[in-house]
């Protein structure tokens, strides 16, 4: 058997795109360019981390331990978003202040009663220190952090310095409507799209050099951070996770894959309709499929594929879910793929979804049944136009000038702040 052909046998087998290893980036992410050039900017200097699991380089070393054992840096201190510094929070748990037991640094919440490190935790350090991989989506609690702690820092003299890392949709993709007054939340921080296209990197000096950081609602005077980033080699925009040669460790339990970062805006803000629909957490395909009891699997499949989305496919699932409200029922929907990524737009998916369960099940439509559903659906969205008018006949077609309008404006504002081609 040929290699190519053991190449193609591989690709049917697991579904993936598989490359030769010669074929395949090598991208150095943020920590590993830091350490190449001598840890500049950190010797000598008081340091803080704010990272989870996702911080490691290629070898899956933490960046947590390699800037406690690199010499002339002295890391005083951790600061634990959402699932904490190791990742031992499970999602919606409150996590504590204590020690790191390996490194025996302290260790601050950023994520409980504390959003934002305090003047107390910033004393003595000189540097704060950002290395978390993101999904490139706006309601990914993590950015929120960032943001936060951006104006800490700005507040206290404290600099930030934040070490690249690759968007798993890729630098080119935006999509999604800029938070509206009044909309602003720890899921909806920042005036920017639901897919922004742009690294975590360069994210930060947009939000730093636009005034964009005016914590969690949105109301409160910007303020500017000594900032610096350390770029990527080897990255380019139109990279997805897989072409990087880098390990994925997943950032938060329901991301395990870098594909189940392309299916969290497919179907994370139709999830936040609880009930609804299944949309995986629970199973072992987070994100990637819309399922329920009460769906005839088949007349779904074929309703969606009746409305040509560009770009995605749909074939039928049945299943029983480990945990959640389905634990242990047997729901039936579909799982959903992206044929061409670059044609398909994401997070119309989910809507184009509940506008076919509008069609044939008009008895489960989700708006308006639950108010506190509908404000958080309203949070994630940036704005509540979608709802009202999605509501009235659940067509795409009465959102889509309002969904993608900002995009184009977006894009050329984004334009000056790319580190990469």
């Amino acid at each position: 058997m040929s290699r190519n052909m053991t190449k193609s046998l591989l690709a049917t087998v697991t579904g993936l795109l598989i490359l030769s290893f010669s074929s395949v980036a090598q991208v150095l992410p943020g920590v590993e360019v830091l350490e190449k050039r001598g840890f500049e900017g950190l010797k000598g200097k008081n340091v803080a981390l704010l990272t989870n699991p996702s911080g490691v380089d290629r070898n899956l070393r933490s960046t947590i331990d390699i800037l406690a054992g690199a010499e002339g840096v002295n890391l005083k201190a951790l600061f634990a978003p959402e699932h904490g510094v190791r990742g031992d929070v499970y999602a919606g748990g409150s996590v504590s202040d204590g020690k790191d037991p390996k490194t025996g640094v302290p260790v601050y919440s950023l994520y409980g009663s504390t959003k934002a490190p305090t003047a107390k935790m910033l004393e003595g350090i000189d540097v704060l220190v950002y290395d978390i991989q993101g999904v490139g989506s706006r309601s990914y609690t993590f950015i929120s952090s960032l943001g936060l702690a951006m104006r800490s820092c700005a507040e206290n003299g404290v600099s930030v310095m934040v070490l690249d890392r690759p968007n798993p949709l890729g630098g080119n993709k935006v999509e999604g409507p800029l938070v509206e007054p009044g909309f602003h939340s720890f899921v909806s921080q920042y005036r920017i799209p639901y897919i922004y296209g742009l690294t975590v990197g360069e994210l930060a000096i947009l939000l730093n050099e636009e005034g964009l950081n005016r914590g969690v609602d949105g109301s409160l005077k910007p303020l500017k951070c000594n900032l610096s980033v350390i770029p990527m080699e080897g990255w380019t925009r139109d990279m997805l996770y897989y072409d990087t040669g880098l390990p994925w460790v997943l950032p938060s339990p329901n991301i395990p894959y870098p594909e189940s970062a392309i299916n969290y805006p497919s179907s994370g803000i139709c999830g936040e309709f609880s009930g609804y629909l299944n949309i995986g957490i629970g199973y072992t395909l987070p994100f990637g499929v819309f399922a329920a009891e009460w769906i005839d699997a088949d007349r779904f499949k074929e309703k969606l594929d009746s409305y040509d989305i560009p770009g995605i496919a749909f074939r039928t699932i049945h299943f029983k879910p480990f945990s959640g409200a389905n634990q242990g029922k047997l729901v039936h929907g579909v799982q959903f793929h992206y044929t061409d990524f670059e044609a398909a737009t994401c997070t119309l998916t989910q809507f184009y979804v509940m506008q076919a369960i509008h069609e044939l099940y008009p008895d489960h439509d989700p708006v308006g049944t639950a108010p506190a559903r509908d404000s958080m659906f309203d949070k994630v969205c940036g704005t509540d136009y979608v709802r009202k008018t999605f509501k009235v006949r659940m067509r795409v077609e009465d959102i889509l000038d309002r969904w993608s309008g900002d995009v184009e404006d977006f894009k050329k504002l984004s334009c000056k702040y790319k580190l990469y081609q």
